[in-house]
């Protein structure tokens, strides 16, 4: 095998597929199913408005790494067109104007400024005050030639012409190990695959301790209905924090809403369900819309210094990674496949140096680095230190969490709507932090690295590989 691409959401499609186009015999491997993982929560912008702001991608990359942020942004966007175009996807391409809006005088201030730097390194940007939203905002920075679709529908045409030709699709395999060398090993569940380069197209890289310290992993939500009233196609996003954005959406022909945001960090906040109840409550006092009928939430990652890391891994050969995409993981994660492929094929690629996993950017990533892993640190010790939350099964309710202390020892407790109980460690298998109970998800997440796994101890995001041991509770 010429490359094994571990993960099947759009970042390993992406790859994948350029790859096979370029002749190349690939195997991509998918824990779970195609688009099971984080590609299958997103709300699918494709838009050259990052979440880091490009006043502040100026000051830390400099003019020309701010262009080629944009100019990168633009490559993958129209990267999409043209496979939509070749392939003759269905999935409901369309472009449409982005608005990034104001709502107080302070929010103005800052918008302006981003308004002018947009323009600088080369967005079609422009200052309005006319936005096409049911309410009033003070103005807005608009962006031309932002694009919409139906992820799912994309990606699946892209899994469906990988296999053939030497190449293969595995579903349902879950990486356990990952050797670089000439050639790397990549051992699953299943067996080994042997191959002469990695990628790692996954949420988070796979038990790399440097790579971790410069990515912070933070929960997202979004909520969708039915519109009853006008609400013009595009992206709209609001400078407040936490923030929250709203997309349109055609299913079946009905005009549909999706509002997003509330973001925190993972297994920070203990009532996870609250963020859908403040998401509603925005959606329908600010929207044409009565009912709320989706509910869902995902992962993004942030990089330290407010770019994704794509290309070989530090100290690595032939393991290449992919990651830090933030909240536009399908326009990055499209990026990603653009310049990964371009790195094993030999190709120039002009944005492989911007992205470059082992650039250091200290004056951008300090702050955070120092914020982020002070807080990793501090729940480390913390939650081991932490009172539980009972010390009997009577005290965790049907459908519910808890962290136990049984014998002496920390359980981390789940139980059925029918009464039915399942223990296990509550310490995480990436770098020992404690497990957190997500009461929206019914999972047990990890508030250091981002890892996650179900009520009954299965990994559902890396960076863990190795599920949550099984505890016995004694019988009474």
């Amino acid at each position: 095998m010429d490359v094994a691409i571990i993960g099947g959401g759009i970042a390993g499609l992406t790859t994948a597929w350029l790859l096979k186009r370029a002749g190349k015999k690939v195997a991509v491997l998918e824990m779970h199913r195609i688009l099971s993982g984080q590609t299958g929560q997103t709300t699918a912008h494709l838009t050259e408005l990052l979440d880091t702001p490009y006043t502040t991608l100026i000051q830390d990359f400099g003019d020309k790494g701010a262009h080629l942020a944009a100019s990168s942004s633009r490559a993958a966007i129209e990267q999409i067109a043209s496979l939509v175009e070749s392939l003759s996807i269905d999935c409901g391409f369309s472009r449409v104007p982005a608005f990034k809006y104001a709502r107080t005088d302070r929010e103005l201030r800052d918008l302006v400024l981003e308004v002018s730097a947009a323009r600088q390194v080369g967005l079609l940007a422009s200052f309005t005050k006319d936005v096409p939203l049911p309410f009033p905002v003070k103005g807005a920075l608009r962006v031309e030639d932002q694009a919409l679709f139906h992820p799912r529908e994309y990606l699946l045409a892209l899994a469906d012409a990988i296999p053939g030709d030497g190449c293969h699709l595995f579903e349902n395999t879950k990486v356990v190990e990952v050797h670089d060398g000439a050639p790397c090993r990549v051992v699953t569940e299943r067996g080994t695959v042997t191959a002469q380069a990695v990628v790692e197209a996954t949420t988070t890289p796979l038990n790399r301790v440097a790579m971790h310290t410069k990515l912070y992993a933070y929960r997202t939500y979004a909520v969708a209905g039915p519109l009853e009233g006008p609400l013009e196609a595009g992206q709209y996003y609001d400078s407040q924090e936490p923030y929250h954005y709203i997309r349109t959406q055609q299913v079946d022909g009905v005009p549909y809403v999706i509002v997003g945001g509330e973001d925190h960090k993972v297994g920070a906040e203990e009532d996870t369900a609250s963020r859908f109840t403040a998401l509603e409550d925005y959606a329908v006092r600010h929207l044409p819309v009565k009912r709320l009928t989706h509910r869902w939430s995902g992962q993004i990652i942030e990089p330290a210094d407010g770019l994704p890391f794509i290309g070989r891994n530090v100290g690595r050969r032939h393991v290449y990674v992919a990651t830090g995409f933030s909240g536009t993981g399908m326009t990055f994660g499209t990026l990603a496949g653009m310049v990964v492929s371009d790195l094993i094929l030999g190709n120039e690629d002009p944005y492989a140096a911007l992205y470059a996993p082992g650039r250091v950017k200290p004056k951008a990533s300090a702050k955070d680095f120092i914020q982020e892993n002070a807080d990793v640190a501090f729940r480390f010790v913390a939650d081991r230190l932490a009172r539980p939350d009972g010390h009997h099964l009577a005290d965790v309710a049907p459908g519910e969490g808890k962290i136990l202390e049984v014998e002496g020892h920390k359980v981390a407790v789940y139980r059925e709507d029918d009464g039915t109980a399942h223990a296990v460690s509550p310490v995480c298998t990436h770098l020992g932090c404690h497990v957190h109970w997500n009461n929206a998800e019914r999972s047990w997440d990890c508030p250091c690295h981002g890892g996650r796994f179900s009520p009954t101890g299965r990994v559902l995001n890396g960076p863990a590989l190795k599920d949550l041991p099984s505890r016995k509770l004694p019988v009474k």
